[in-house]
C-alpha cells in the first residue's frame, strides 16, 4: 500500500478539523502555516512522509524560526513564531494520536518566552472620541463606519467577531449582540447607549442603501452589498486613524485593548471584562490593564490603609 505523504496527511488534519467545527480562520492559519513547515522539511531535509521525521529536523526548523524577519528586516516577535509552532505541533500531534509519530517527538518543539509587555497600541478615550467624531457621516459608508467602529469600542469584541455578525444576533430590545468567539464560543456582550443608537440608525436607514441581495445577512456590507472582509475593516481604521494624528500603529484590536483598557481604569471587575472580551483566564488581561503611574498613585491613596488614616485626620 502507497504511504501518504506529509501533504496529504496535511489535507486529512484540516479536514478532520473541519468536522470538528473549528475556526475557518483557525484552519485557514494553519493551512498557510503547515504547508510552509512542509516546504522547509521538503527543500531542506528531503522529508516527503511521516517515517522520515527526526527530532533533529525540527530542531533545525526551530532555529531556521529563530532567524526569520519581517518585511522590514526586524525579527519576527515572539508571539508570531509561537504561532508558527502551534499550527506545526497541532499537525504533529494529529500525527501521533494516529501512531504514525512517536509522541515524544512533539518535545522537539518548544514554544519561544513571550516577554511581558504592556500594550502600546492603546488610544485614551479623548483619542477615541476625536477619531469616531471626525467620521464624515454625510454619506452611507460614513455612517457604517462610525456605526461599526462605536460598537468595536463599546463591546470590546475581536476584529473578527464583529465582521462575522448577522442581522439576527443584535437584538435592538435588549441593547445584546450574540458573538461567536475563538472556537466558535457563544457569548452575549452588551452595547453601550451611543453604540446602539447609531448601530440602529445604520441598520433602519443605511444598510438597506447598501444592501443588493435580500438574502445578505451580513450586519456590515462593503460597496458590492456583500460582508465587509477583515481587510477593508483593517484600512478602514488607518484611513480614520491618519486623522488624529497619533504615533503608533492603529488596528481594529487597538479598539479592544482601549475599551479594556478603560474599563479597568475605570474600576469595573475583572471577572466582568474577562467574560466580556470571551477571555479564559484573568492571566490574559495583564496585556489590557495598562496603568501609569497616576493610576497608581490614586489607587494607593484610595486602597491603602496608612494612606486613608492620613487623609482621615484634621
Amino acid at each position: 500500500m502507497e504511504t501518504k505523504t506529509l501533504r496529504q496527511w496535511l489535507d486529512s488534519h484540516l479536514e478532520y478539523g473541519r468536522a470538528l467545527h473549528q475556526s475557518p480562520f483557525t484552519l485557514r492559519a494553519r493551512r498557510y502555516h503547515g504547508r510552509n513547515f512542509l516546504d522547509w522539511l521538503e527543500s531542506h531535509c528531503h522529508v516527503h512522509t511521516p517515517d522520515r521525521l527526526r527530532p533533529e529536523h525540527l530542531e533545525a526548523w526551530t532555529k531556521h524560526l529563530a532567524g526569520l524577519t519581517t518585511g522590514r528586516g526586524l525579527p519576527h516577535k515572539a508571539k508570531t513564531t509561537n504561532k508558527l509552532i502551534e499550527s506545526a505541533k497541532a499537525f504533529l500531534r494529529y500525527l501521533a494520536e494516529r501512531q504514525l509519530l512517536p509522541p515524544a517527538l512533539l518535545t522537539r518543539l518548544a514554544y519561544v518566552k513571550e516577554p511581558k509587555l504592556l500594550p502600546t497600541s492603546v488610544l485614551t478615550h479623548a483619542q477615541v472620541k476625536q477619531m469616531l467624531q471626525g467620521i464624515p457621516t454625510t454619506d452611507a459608508l460614513g455612517w457604517r463606519d462610525r456605526s461599526l467602529l462605536e460598537l468595536l469600542y463599546s463591546t470590546g469584541i475581536r476584529a473578527r467577531e464583529l465582521v462575522g455578525l448577522n442581522v439576527g444576533d443584535v437584538d435592538f430590545g435588549n441593547a445584546t449582540a450574540v458573538v461567536f468567539g475563538k472556537g466558535q464560543k457563544q457569548r452575549v456582550v452588551p452595547i453601550g447607549r451611543t453604540a446602539l443608537r447609531l448601530l440602529e440608525s445604520y441598520f433602519k436607514g443605511v444598510r438597506p442603501f447598501l444592501l443588493k441581495n435580500s438574502q445578505e445577512q451580513a450586519l456590515f456590507l462593503n460597496r458590492q452589498g456583500k460582508r465587509l472582509p477583515y481587510e477593508s475593516l483593517l484600512r478602514m481604521v488607518h484611513r480614520h486613524a491618519e486623522h488624529i494624528g497619533v504615533d503608533m500603529s492603529v488596528t481594529p484590536h487597538t479598539f479592544r485593548r482601549s475599551c479594556a483598557t478603560e474599563m479597568i481604569r475605570g474600576g469595573a471587575n475583572l471577572y466582568h471584562v474577562k467574560d466580556l472580551l470571551g477571555h479564559e483566564t484573568l492571566d490574559t488581561l495583564r496585556h489590557y490593564a495598562k496603568l501609569n503611574v497616576d493610576d497608581l498613585r490614586k489607587t494607593l491613596a484610595r486602597c491603602h490603609p496608612r494612606e486613608r488614616a492620613d487623609q482621615a485626620q484634621p
